[in-house]
């Protein structure tokens, strides 16, 4: 039975539009529930949680245009799956510690890591970094396609991101602004144009002004042309790279699964990976997998993965 302070907290969490804090108190009525011994009812609690989490596509209170250039989800994926350096991995953690602490860090004056922008080339784990964030702090993530929001909205740009910041005071979450160099560039560039520095005038003073609960993330395959402004306004900086050795070995027994042999040397492997983003490597496990499958075979050869990789590095040799 529900006791009187949860029914209220549910009550004010759903008039206040906290998907998180309803899905949390909903969580623990259900936890509750099945130490009464009630696991019909507690099961259906979290039945109902989940549904809504895995159907929710609508940004309540924002306009249909909005809601066609900012793609909501609530993944599923978590930490351990993400093959990176441990530097990235321990920063990752300090922002996931922080945001779980943050009361204790207010009553010393102190806020929590909440605006971070992700460099490094294209599928190191950017993305999947967001993902992790939004799973783990059990958060919607909201992604908002830049490219998109310029190329639709020309001249009114800096309005429409007036309105994406007042969506995250409004709406806790995970925020991506993916391929953020569209808006991101250094003002003064050759190829410069002036909507373009109202624009990232515009993020620059609301990302500032910013007070929200919610984490602000921008990637950027090509850190070097931000604007130096940029990166005083977030509260941290990661760098991705390609996976090193012992890396690309980790993910091909992560992927490879239950077609990984184990008494198959990985070494030369690892080399015909060298140079491959993880986004790659994981993409010639795959068709590697589906080879397998096809053939009947219980376990992935060392011959047909590297065919997978080579096949993988030879397609930016051609054309």
């Amino acid at each position: 039975m529900a006791t009187t302070e949860q029914i209220k907290s549910l009550i004010r969490s759903h008039f206040d539009n906290d998907i998180e804090r309803f899905s949390t108190i909903s969580l623990q009525l259900a936890a509750h529930e099945a130490k009464q011994g009630h696991s019909s009812v507690a099961h259906e609690i979290r039945d109902l949680v989940n549904k809504n989490r895995n159907t929710t596509r609508a940004i309540p209170g924002f306009s249909r245009e909005l809601d066609d250039l900012i793609t909501p989800a609530f993944p599923k994926t978590r930490l351990t799956e993400l093959i990176v350096s441990k530097d990235i991995c321990d920063r990752i953690n300090r922002v996931l510690r922080e945001y779980h602490q943050q009361e204790k860090l207010q009553k010393h004056g102190l806020s929590n890591r909440r605006k971070l922008l992700l460099a490094g080339p294209p599928g190191t784990g950017k993305t999947m970094t967001a993902t992790i964030f939004a799973s783990e702090l059990n958060l919607p993530l909201y992604t908002i396609l830049m490219d998109k929001v310029i190329t639709r909205f020309m001249g009114e740009t800096s309005a429409k991101m007036r309105q994406v910041f007042e969506l995250i005071q409004q709406f806790k979450g995970v925020y991506l602004f993916d391929e953020f160099d569209a808006i991101g560039a250094e003002r003064g560039r050759e190829n410069d144009v002036g909507e373009m520095r109202r624009v990232l005038n515009a993020f620059l003073q609301f990302i500032e002004q910013d007070q929200s609960g919610s984490i602000i993330i921008a990637a950027t395959n090509n850190a070097h042309i931000l604007d130096h402004a940029l990166f005083r306004r977030f509260d941290d900086i990661l760098y991705y790279g390609l996976p090193d050795n012992s890396e690309i070995e980790q993910l091909i027994r992560n992927r490879l699964g239950e077609f990984f042999n184990k008494n198959q040397s990985l070494a030369d492997t690892v080399k015909t990976a060298t140079k491959l983003s993880p986004s790659e490597i994981t993409q010639a496990c795959d068709d590697a997998v589906k080879e397998t499958i096809l053939a009947d075979k219980p376990k992935v050869t060392v011959t047909l993965l590297k065919k997978m990789l080579k096949e993988r590095k030879n397609a930016y040799q051609r054309g």
